[in-house]
């Protein structure tokens, strides 16, 4: 992971290597006893994007693809995306009939 680091994701971004660890390490509940599901991938020499689902425990499951930007052969960039909460009844889907 390169020194000037960035994560995005929907809680927003971490900027720098130091500040992502910290934030891991003080979460590491949410972070750890994971399993993952790789659903596919896109990969470039210096670019490259997974989907899979996140799983932890019985009852925890998260759909997520996330853009990787690489230089000097460390990671310096994430993007990730994934749904975070319910759906506003504005944005549901109808159901025609």
């Amino acid at each position: 992971m390169a020194d000037n680091f960035k994560h995005t994701s929907p809680f927003g971004t971490i900027d720098g290597k130091h500040a992502y660890l910290n934030l891991v390490q003080e979460n590491m509940d949410k972070f750890l006893g994971y399993t993952f599901e790789i659903h596919d991938g896109i990969y470039k020499a210096r670019q490259a994007c997974v989907r899979y689902t996140a799983k932890q425990g019985e009852g925890f499951a998260l759909d997520v693809s996330e853009w990787y930007y690489i230089r000097n052969n460390l990671i310096e960039e994430i993007v990730a995306y994934y749904h975070i909460g319910e759906i506003r009844q504005a944005r549901q889907l109808s159901n025609p009939e």
